[in-house]
């Protein structure tokens, strides 16, 4: 019995660790981008976002980091022979800290606009952002397919799937640029009709 309250306790933190990486990085994009607006506008959009980006970071972000490690430890150590004699937990341990150190690369970006040093582009940004959900199709294809020749699929899924998201990432990206020469274009034109 106790075995499922740890799981189910690992998989909620692990559901809110998520959640806190998906929404901290759009925090992120949405500061770099207010960095583009005119004042008062800009300090008032960049100081509500910082703020957000530290109680979701502080209150949820870390804790669950936290939490997923500390019930994960126990699942691993619940049945440490089982589990680590198995091919797919080493590639999810492998993809846990690959998360890790994205969460810390996170922290590094919150400490840097914290600063107010915006030095990546939305473009970029938007594209980390695809790379949790990269990680998470992994970690969750590892841990319930658990075969070889379905971890071979998966990769290849993963890797399938990571391309689609660059592909439109990008193209949202085209798309986004042309509306933004529009709305400019159409700016400048009524500011020459006015004149």
């Amino acid at each position: 019995m106790e075995f499922a309250y740890v799981k189910a306790l690992h998989i909620v933190f692990v559901v809110c660790w998520f959640a806190a990486l998906f929404y901290i990085v759009r925090l992120f994009i949405y500061a770099s981008e207010a960095q583009t607006r005119e004042e008062p506008v800009r300090k008032a959009l960049t100081d509500q976002l910082l703020l957000m980006q530290r109680r979701l970071w502080y209150i949820i972000g870390w804790p669950a980091l936290v939490g997923s490690y500390v019930f994960g430890v126990w699942l691993l150590m619940s049945n440490f022979a089982y589990y680590f004699s198995q091919s797919w937990m080493w590639l999810k341990l492998i993809c846990l800290a690959a998360l890790t150190v994205y969460h810390l690369q996170c922290q590094s970006i919150l400490t840097q606009q914290k600063k107010g040093v915006f030095k990546y582009r939305s473009f970029v940004l938007r594209l980390f952002n695809e790379l949790a959900t990269v990680l998470l199709v992994a970690i969750v294809f590892l841990v319930v397919v658990k075969s070889q020749s379905g971890l071979l699929w998966g990769l290849l899924g993963l890797f399938g799937f990571a391309g689609i998201l660059m592909f439109a990432a990008s193209l949202y990206n085209r798309q986004r640029k042309k509306t933004e020469q529009a709305a400019q274009t159409e700016t400048n034109e009524n500011k020459e009709n006015q004149g």
